[in-house]
């Protein structure tokens, strides 16, 4: 075992973890080409109590303001885009799996939703959509009128 500088003891490297990086660095994976018309997809979970479905998505670092949510009776489209808050070029990264740029997913729903009542709201980076069912079993009299 090679004895280490005392460089080495105060920052807690060693010449072997130096030649390790530097290994990785010019190793490095090429990084896929990504155009700016991609859009990434997001990861969901969608289930459904007896009264409504539900949605939810990682959105970490968005504001509300900066997720679009659009919904039909059988439809719901999530619409957004993540930005960097600072540019580093490709050279400076050991790995770069992070997802910039616009996402959209939409998503066929297992059956009808009231759009009305829908709700969305974000906690600690998670999108919640609750959309209420719409209850096919209830009966809405009409009355008749004579004209």
């Amino acid at each position: 075992m090679e004895k280490r500088s005392f460089f080495e003891r105060l920052t807690g490297t060693n010449s072997s973890e130096q030649r390790h990086r530097a290994s990785l660095q010019e190793h490095k994976e090429e990084l896929p080409d990504v155009s700016a018309d991609d859009e990434g997809q997001l990861t969901i979970d969608m289930w459904q109590t007896p009264s409504e479905i539900v949605v939810q998505t990682i959105v970490a670092g968005l504001k509300p303001d900066d997720v679009d949510v659009s919904i039909s009776h059988e439809m719901v489209t999530i619409k957004g885009k993540r930005s960097k808050s600072h540019t580093i070029s490709d050279s400076e990264y050991f790995y770069q799996e992070l997802f910039w740029g616009m996402f959209s997913r939409s998503l066929l729903l297992p059956e009808e939703v009231d759009v009305e009542k829908s709700e969305a709201s974000i906690k600690n980076g998670l999108l919640t959509i609750r959309l209420p069912k719409l209850d096919k079993s209830r009966a809405q009299k009409l009355k008749v009128k004579s004209e």
